[in-house]
């Protein structure tokens, strides 16, 4: 008995301390696991901060190396490109070989490179929230259209559904047609055929250097007399009124830059091909100009990215949504500008009076910024790229995220700012060399800010030159100061409240200029 109670005893002893031992070995174990999961998560932990420190410095890295590399193929295939034998500049070719091709077209980042791409609102109105906010603008001109009416009918005791300021600005469209198809047509023929006329008689000619001075120059008598003075002689001989001048002199300037841009890229084409001794001239199809001059860019090309089909009810959709814009900016005009610039007018001047009238009109002043840019950069040029099939649609960018009027400038018309960028200011340094950023700079702002304050003053009737002002003083000293170095919200913002202030300074001056000629006309006193 005894025994049986000592072996009974040993085993439970053995039992206890072998099942003590396992849990022990398994709570280490786990111990052991855990801490290893915990040195694993600060190795990463310091890892993800590290990179962290170092991402800027890498993505930098990265992306010089991937601009470098992109900047070197589109170079390699525009040269390709620009000869009509497929082995002009082969893999052997020498450096020296390659800079005489290089000097036959000046070389601004070898070209605008044109892809199938939406344009970027088409892309933002996806979003539901994004088109709340276009539903907001909607809701906003109801009300512009309920003020109208009932102060019409509280006055008139009636509604008045006449639309006189829209008769009037639109007023003898017959003469804006003719003008227009006379331009057009003039602008189809003569460049062209003077393109041609020389392109074919270069290479066996042994005067090539008079040939090119007599076509250009004919070319120049073109572009100053028949785009340059016949448009505005009309213009102002037959006292269009302002919107239908702003058709005219706008559609001047277009096929000005457009008949440039053929001839800027067709010529340095066939050069290359008499260089090279070939057979064939590059001469561009009729129906190739043609097509150029109703596509909606300023750059030519031979051929560009085209969509299969055509989206009919989305070419409607962006026509009426012109229509609208249109009426909107008629009730921003009947509502918020002309009762405050009437009386305004008739009032003697006082600086309490001339701020007040800037801050009162930065309202209407910033809707029609938006609406010119949503009307004509987004619709209508939607709208002619959708009937042409022409697939890439960016003609603008996010211009309202910039943080600096550099980017500003670069991305609120960027079928304008492409012209001006490879035609005017690396064509400028490509003549005077890299040296001369700055004077480039310069000469493009001049350029830019000339042509504006033309177009508005042949549409107005008058020279005031307050554009003109704000492009050459504050937007050049704002395209220095804030340039592309500045990043954050607080310079966004700054970028804005700027842009507010200049629109309400354009709308009063010249909105008070207008109403004082037309109210105060200035007369010969004789003493």
């Amino acid at each position: 008995m005894w025994l049986v109670n000592y072996r009974f005893y040993r085993f439970t002893v053995q039992f206890l301390f072998t099942t003590g031992r396992v849990d022990v070995d398994h709570v280490i174990t786990r111990k052991m696991q855990l801490i290893a999961e915990a040195e694993t998560l600060i190795q990463f932990s310091a890892l993800f901060l590290l990179y962290q420190q170092l991402k800027p410095a890498f993505m930098k890295e990265v992306d010089s190396h991937f601009t470098e590399f992109v900047n070197s193929l589109v170079a390699k295939s525009v040269l390709l490109d620009s000869s009509s034998s497929a082995s002009l500049f082969p893999a052997s070719c020498s450096e020296k070989e390659l800079h005489k091709a290089k000097t036959l077209r000046a070389p601004p980042e070898h070209g605008k490179i044109f892809t199938a791409r939406r344009s970027l609102l088409d892309e933002l109105f996806e979003v539901s929230h994004i088109r709340t906010i276009y539903h907001m603008f909607i809701a906003l001109l109801i009300v512009f259209i309920l003020s109208t009416l009932l102060v019409d009918f509280i006055d008139e005791g009636r509604l008045v559904l006449g639309f006189d300021l829209l008769v009037f600005v639109f007023g003898k469209f017959p003469v804006v047609f003719c003008t227009w198809l006379c331009m057009f047509c003039a602008t189809v023929t003569i460049p062209y055929h003077l393109f041609v006329w020389w392109a074919q008689g270069y290479c066996s000619s042994s005067h090539r250097v008079l040939r090119s001075l007599f076509y250009g120059m004919l070319f120049t008598l073109f572009q100053t007399a028949g785009l340059g003075f016949g448009p505005t002689y009309v213009a102002v001989s037959y006292a269009l009124p302002p919107a239908s001048r702003f058709i005219v002199i706008l559609e001047q300037v277009r096929l000005v830059m457009k008949t440039y841009s053929f001839v800027r890229e067709n010529v340095p084409r066939v050069l290359s091909s008499v260089k090279d001794k070939s057979s064939t001239v590059p001469i561009p199809r009729i129906s190739q100009y043609l097509y150029f001059l109703f596509a909606p860019t300023l750059i030519y090309r031979d051929n560009y990215p085209r969509n299969p089909m055509i989206r009919w009810g989305y070419v409607a959709t962006k026509f009426a949504q012109v229509l609208g814009s249109l009426f909107y900016a008629y009730y921003i005009f009947v509502r918020l500008c002309i009762p405050q610039f009437r009386n305004s007018s008739q009032e003697t001047f006082n600086l309490r009076g001339l701020v007040l009238c800037i801050f009162n009109s930065i309202l209407p002043g910033v809707l029609i910024l938006f609406l010119v840019f949503f009307a004509f950069l987004h619709c209508w040029l939607n709208a002619f790229a959708e009937m042409l099939r022409f697939a890439d649609r960016m003609f603008y960018k996010d211009w309202w995220n910039s943080t600096s009027y550099a980017n500003y400038y670069r991305t609120w018309n960027v079928v304008v700012h492409d012209w001006l960028y490879y035609y005017a200011y690396r064509d400028f340094l490509w003549f005077f060399g890299k040296k001369f950023k700055a004077a480039a700079m310069l000469s493009v702002f001049t350029v830019s800010a000339a042509v504006h304050e033309y177009v508005l003053s042949i549409c107005f009737g008058y020279f005031y030159p307050v554009l003109f002002c704000l492009f050459m003083c504050f937007g050049m000293v704002f395209n220095f100061i804030l340039n592309d170095r500045r990043k954050g919200p607080i310079w966004n913002v700054i970028m804005w409240t700027s842009l507010f202030l200049g629109q309400g300074v354009i709308i009063c001056l010249y909105s008070q200029e207008w109403y004082a000629r037309q109210y105060c006309p200035m007369e010969n006193v004789s003493d």
